[in-house]
């Protein structure tokens, strides 16, 4: 087998008239509040299907390669110009460690917006075996994982192989019916040749879930731009971490695990670590469950709710006003550095636009994912904010 590759929403509009009978207006503000709600409901699900047998590093490569990429091409996309929330989920399938009876699938996370956890869950990805059973895993992905019910969700599904797709016991036209009724939308992934992927079937199963088919080199090696305004964006990385403050059982272990999953992105590459800090600047990192300036953002009596055993140690002897103090600080210099890293951001994506007019380099994964992103979210009616 040959390495594949793989990984990579929305709203409503409110209704306002000049003059209406005050039965009218009723109605309209009834009307607004159900827009709102929806707007502030609005997510982007991402599942990524990735193969783990024999001879996909490549595919798991190039994965870790363009995570953060990934995400700051979501982070551009608005829904009646807000920015949805982003959720992803993994599964792994065609790995023979895992259990026959589960047809070699597992779920590796469930969809969420703990980026950092799905970092951490894909450089933890091994390869062995294998049996790829795409209908098996879709047809998985579709009915276990929590799904948005708004009209305005943007889901997507990604699965990558380089195998016929329609092998084993679960009919892949069956299962992709199953998502479209979802309104799920299927992509494939091919790693081989364009003719190949057809006949082995991956551009009928793209084609029957009203997704997109690639197909690419996954032993492709992933092209870099270095751009004037990296160093910069790294030294605002390291300045932005400072600013967390972990509680509860697991602030610890997560601001640990922050840290690593920035030495994981940047054993990748220098611009694999720039682009896991843009990311950092935007709303859609977010760490309430294990972060005090997030989660008082989230709801600002956070502070007296939280017992001084779960703050760090340095903070038991606060009182609640110190406190107060301590996360307003930490809050306006996470948002100044958050600010600088956005407009280094977008001056250094521009840049990269500029080189890539200039060379014709192959789709990777990354580009394919990115690229059926905003075909799909334009669908939606999603806007791209650049």
């Amino acid at each position: 087998m040959k390495s594949t590759l793989f990984i990579s929403a929305l709203l409503a509009t409110t209704l306002s008239f000049a003059s209406c009978n005050s039965s009218n207006a009723k109605s309209n503000k009834n009307n607004t509040n159900k827009t709102l709600k929806t707007a502030d409901n609005t997510k982007i699900q991402v599942a990524l299907l990735l193969d783990t047998s024999n001879s996909m590093d490549g595919l798991i490569g190039q994965a870790k390669s363009r995570l953060w990429n990934i995400v700051n091409t979501l982070t551009t996309l608005k829904y009646s110009g807000k920015t949805p929330d982003i959720e992803i989920a993994l599964y792994e399938y065609g790995n023979d460690g895992l259990a026959q009876q589960s047809n070699y699938i597992r779920q590796v996370t469930p969809l969420t917006t703990d980026l950092d956890l799905i970092s951490e869950k894909l450089f933890a990805l091994r390869t062995n075996g294998g049996n790829e059973y795409c209908g098996a895993v879709i047809q998985d992905a579709t009915k276990k994982l929590e799904w948005g019910k708004e009209n305005s969700n943007m889901k997507l599904i990604y699965i990558a192989g380089n195998e016929a797709f329609n092998q084993g016991g679960i009919n892949y036209k069956e299962a992709i019916s199953d998502a479209m009724k979802n309104d799920i939308y299927v992509n494939t992934i091919f790693c081989g040749s364009s003719l190949e992927g057809i006949n082995t079937f991956w551009k009928d199963g793209a084609d029957y879930g009203k997704g997109k088919y690639f197909n690419i080199d996954s032993n492709l090696s992933v092209q870099y731009v270095s751009t004037p305004y990296d160093d910069q964006i790294s030294k605002c990385n390291v300045k932005i971490n400072n600013t967390y403050i972990g509680y509860g059982a697991t602030g610890s272990s997560k601001k640990t695990n922050q840290e690593t999953q920035d030495k994981n992105a940047q054993g990748v590459s220098s611009a694999n670590y720039t682009e896991r800090a843009v990311s950092k600047s935007k709303a859609v990192y977010k760490n309430e469950s294990w972060d005090l300036v997030d989660k008082v953002k989230e709801d600002p009596k956070a502070i007296a709710k939280i017992k001084k055993e779960e703050l760090p140690a340095e903070l038991q002897n606060k009182s609640e006003a110190e406190l107060e103090v301590i996360v307003t600080q930490k809050t306006k210099e996470r948002e100044a550095i958050q600010k600088e890293i956005g407009e280094l951001g977008k001056k250094r994506q521009q840049y990269i636009d500029a080189e890539a007019k200039k060379s014709k380099s192959q789709d990777d994964l990354g580009n394919a994912i990115n690229t059926s992103i905003v075909a799909l979210a334009k669908v939606k009616g999603y806007t791209v904010e650049k």
